[in-house]
């Protein structure tokens, strides 16, 4: 018995560690961002897009998101939600191309701010030098 608690006790206590740590309380916020965007973009398509192209691609007179084949297959909802995706597809392939130039642009500064070896190497062997010629002349004057 005793072990089983210790057992429960040490997943709970995993198990908060977990839910505390950063990873994921950002996935918590990015579903909760994406939901609300899913939304802003379910409206757009719906409000914005689908009336410029309904009059193109209306069949007798219909919303094409009403359209149904057989019996209850909504094959314009479908079609509907493949441009809604379609929509967010290129947003975030636009948001992550974006993050990967500012993250090359990043690398480029830290690789160029990195010292040549060389140059280390030859200000470390000048500093030693200087530290040895000054040790030289202290004891030249005093035994002077």
């Amino acid at each position: 018995m005793v072990r089983v608690r210790r057992r429960a006790n040490g997943f709970f206590r995993d198990f908060k560690e977990f839910a505390l740590q950063g990873n994921v309380m950002d996935l918590a916020i990015a579903v909760i961002i994406g939901t609300a965007f899913g939304r802003i973009v379910t409206s757009f398509v719906e409000d914005v897009i689908m009336p410029l192209i309904n009059p193109l691609v209306a069949v007798t007179g219909e919303d094409w998101r009403t359209i149904t084949v057989g019996t209850g297959i909504r094959i314009g909802s479908f079609l509907g939600s493949i441009v809604d995706f379609m929509i967010i597809a290129l947003i975030i392939f636009l948001a992550v191309r974006a993050l990967q130039r500012f993250k090359r642009r990043e690398e480029v500064v830290e690789e160029t701010a990195l010292p040549d070896p060389n140059v280390l190497a030859q200000e470390r062997l000048t500093g030693a030098l200087d530290r040895l010629t000054e040790t030289l002349e202290s004891r030249d004057t005093k035994v002077l």
